[in-house]
């Protein structure tokens, strides 16, 4: 079992044991998501795979916050920004602007690329480097402006 997965169950069971209704909830909608995807898979995740579930679930409670915040169903944001807090607390703590960018650069000049031919190539070192601590949308947005002239 992974760390970050054995980490979710310890906090499920320390969570049940103090009686953290809103916790427990928001914690089975986690352990639930990794069974969903190890089944339909038929394999056992990895510390970089629970963090793909747990990003693409991030990615669907701000979707959700911003729905529902448009709505003005305050009770229904409250409770996504609950989950996504819990959510977040599983990640890594996500780069800033600057970060990013350096990133990028090294990675560019490691890999030579000079054009949008080479993307491909520097978005899948980028992909590995980056995952779970920036937003891969922008991350590419970026990529490309610098590599088009």
């Amino acid at each position: 079992m992974s760390d970050l997965k054995h980490r979710i169950n310890e906090d499920v069971k320390t969570a049940m044991r103090s009686k953290e209704k809103d916790r427990l909830a928001a914690l089975r909608l986690i352990t639930a998501a990794i069974k969903q995807r190890e089944v339909d898979e038929r394999i056992s995740l990895d510390d970089g795979q629970v963090m793909a579930v747990l990003n693409k679930m991030a990615k669907q409670h701000r979707d959700s916050i911003e729905q529902y915040t448009s709505a003005q169903r305050v009770d229904l944001v409250e409770k996504e920004q609950f989950e996504l807090d819990i959510v977040l607390g599983y990640l890594p703590r996500p780069l800033d602007a600057a970060e990013i960018n350096a990133r990028i650069d090294e990675i560019i000049a490691a890999t030579g690329a000079a054009g949008m031919k080479d993307m491909g190539k520097v978005m899948g070192q980028l992909k590995s480097a980056l995952q779970g601590r920036a937003d891969m949308g922008q991350v590419s947005a970026l990529v490309k402006a610098r590599l088009t002239p």
